[in-house]
């Protein structure tokens, strides 16, 4: 097992008001004098997992992770369905990061995060590639809509009775338009069953991987499964914002900035062929396929990025 580094606790943290009624959580663990880097969460809307910070050395690093809009300890949080979310979009999230980059008094910052956090941080460094000094990823998606029909519809081939009944229960071929749809509707009833519905699909696609039906969606608290399938399908639904393909089509805006990225051969829910075309148009990316790997890594995974982050440490 890949030894990580251990545990730290948040020497600073606070809660930031980015606008529109949302205040974002923010912390910051390791050595304040270190490196910048920001961990980008996935989900959308999963909010930050403090074990993230184990792959940095925390007397390297100065470790920032915060919560996206309507996640974790942000306010108002998704789970709330009076909550609006018509100001929770890819470029509010933007947006957000950039604000917390100048609250710190960080200049530059290497980017971290994997699924929808690799998303999220391309978005960012194509914006302000001036503020960005590495990035490092892990289960690549640029959530371009033929991802996103891939995800919950097209991996349907591998598993055709569970896609039946995750398209019976959004009651239309729509499937993410529904659900987003559903668990907005006002009878609690209602969204209830369509998160248990997501969250049991998310877990089917993810089964080869953790040897078995239930899985890390389904096992969450009821409030942060709640936001993240409210916010999954909201931005799924709106093929986040991003025109299709942008991201592979702008990654020459990231000339000059170093890149790793890591991911699993045998990932269904996000397959390889969007980081092999990411690394083709990103002339300073490293792509190394782990071939035993899925969507959630493993030990081999977790030792290629923590060798990226020991390297971009100096």
């Amino acid at each position: 097992m890949v030894e990580l580094h251990p545990e730290t606790e948040p020497h600073a943290s606070g809660m930031l008001d980015v606008g529109d009624g949302h205040s974002m959580y923010w912390e910051v663990r390791g050595n304040p004098d270190g490196k910048p880097a920001v961990i980008v969460h996935g989900g959308p809307g999963s909010g930050m997992n403090p074990q993230g910070a184990r792959l940095f050395d925390p007397s390297r690093y100065r470790i920032v992770l915060f919560d996206q809009r309507g996640s974790g300890r942000s306010t108002p949080h998704a789970a709330d369905v009076t909550s609006s979310l018509e100001h929770n979009t890819t470029w509010h999230l933007v947006a957000d990061m950039e604000l917390l980059r100048d609250h710190l008094g960080v200049d530059t910052w290497l980017l971290n995060g994997g699924s929808w956090g690799s998303t999220l941080a391309l978005a960012y460094a194509e914006r302000h590639p001036e503020c960005v000094s590495e990035i490092v990823l892990a289960a690549v998606t640029t959530t371009r809509r033929s991802e996103i029909d891939w995800l919950y519809r097209g991996v349907g081939r591998f598993f055709p009775e569970q896609w039946a009944r995750f398209r019976d229960g959004a009651g239309s071929d729509e499937v993410v338009a529904a659900y987003a749809e559903l668990v907005n509707d006002p009878d609690p009833a209602v969204r209830d069953k369509a998160t248990a519905d997501w969250c049991k699909w998310e877990d089917t696609v993810l089964s080869g991987e953790i040897g078995g039906d239930e899985g890390p969606y389904q096992g969450r608290p009821d409030a942060a499964r709640a936001a993240l399938v409210r916010i999954c399908a909201h931005y799924f639904a709106h093929g986040a914002w991003l025109d299709e393909g942008a991201l592979i089509r702008d990654a020459g805006r990231l000339a000059g900035i170093p890149g790793v990225l890591v991911h699993g051969r045998f990932d269904l829910g996000g397959p390889l062929e969007t980081a092999w075309e990411l690394a083709q148009r990103w002339p300073d990316a490293e792509l190394t396929v782990v071939n035993e790997a899925g969507h959630l890594g493993n030990d081999t995974t977790r030792s290629h990025v923590l060798a990226a982050l020991t390297r971009f440490q100096a």
